[in-house]
């Protein structure tokens, strides 16, 4: 059977309706100077849709991930035509797609959209209100708690499939259980934990408009780069999965997927490690930008 690859679509870049201080995309805008129209042409939504069919056609089922900035600021229009463009190019074969979103625009139109097909949503959600507060605010450095939690109660009463993806600063990285406790109160069933580590902007990225840092290949001495007073410790890191592994192991297996634990075990058993960081390299993962 024919392997399938991965391509993440990211079609109104990187634009945000949020700025969440440790977010390393947003910026990004600073490298599309001849380019301010962040939203892709229904010419490059065509032609994405049927060729990532046509090359996964093999695969046991053609999927299609749908990530930002913010994707949600397409409006549902944009969405509509997605979903009428892969039912006109896939004759009959089985298509999922995979919606990252802040949760923010989610009301119940678009709940009712993203149940009727079926949509994957994974909702950025860092824990309790004073967690989620300290880094993740709008444009105006408002807190975006209570909006992601209305989302999360909508997509529940609407029966969207969802999952939690958690970033763990090094503040969070303290209170594991508080953490944990808390998507378990919600009903969280998916929780996946992303670890924050970012480098302290060099003179590459200050000649970019760049405030973070250059990936490693830009610069000779990327191994020297000091990272942001946010980025979690490694062993923090690991205290922090430690401690819910061990509440996890005991009172929440078959109940709740922690996907970190999950790939940990998967690859233990043998397998072929399903996200490329624990792989031997990475390569089945493709971007496409907007443009």
């Amino acid at each position: 059977m024919q392997k399938g690859f991965h391509i993440m679509a990211k079609p109104i870049g990187p634009t945000c309706n949020l700025r969440c201080e440790y977010c390393f995309y947003c910026e990004k805008e600073a490298l599309f100077s001849d380019d301010k129209n962040f939203r892709m042409s229904d010419e490059i939504l065509d032609a994405y849709i049927r060729e990532n069919i046509a090359l996964n056609n093999a695969a046991p089922e053609i999927p299609f991930a749908w990530q930002g900035g913010e994707p949600t600021l397409l409006g549902l229009d944009f969405f509509r035509r997605v979903v009428e463009l892969q039912a006109k190019y896939s004759n009959g074969a089985p298509i999922t797609n995979a919606l990252q979103t802040n949760g923010t625009l989610l009301d119940e139109e678009w709940c009712r959209f993203l149940a009727e097909y079926k949509f994957l949503v994974g909702l950025s959600l860092d824990g309790p209100e004073g967690i989620h507060d300290r880094y993740r605010v709008d444009r105006g450095g408002k807190p975006t708690f209570q909006k992601v939690m209305r989302a999360l109660n909508l997509m529940q009463k609407h029966d969207v499939a969802f999952n939690i993806l958690a970033c763990v600063p090094g503040e969070t990285s303290k209170r594991p259980l508080d953490v944990y406790r808390f998507f378990k109160e919600q009903g969280a069933q998916f929780i996946q934990f992303i670890p924050i580590v970012e480098r302290m902007p060099d003179a590459k990225a200050g000649e970019l408009g760049l405030e973070l840092a250059t990936p490693p290949s830009a610069t000779k001495n990327a191994d020297t780069h000091s990272v942001t007073p946010w980025s979690v410790e490694p062993e923090a890191y690991g205290d922090f999965l430690i401690k819910i592994f061990d509440e996890w192991v005991r009172d929440d297996v078959g109940s709740v997927s922690v996907m970190n634990f999950e790939w940990a075990l998967f690859t233990w058993l043998g397998n072929e490690s399903p996200v490329c960081h624990f792989a031997p390299r990475c390569g089945r993962s493709l971007i496409i930008e907007h443009n």
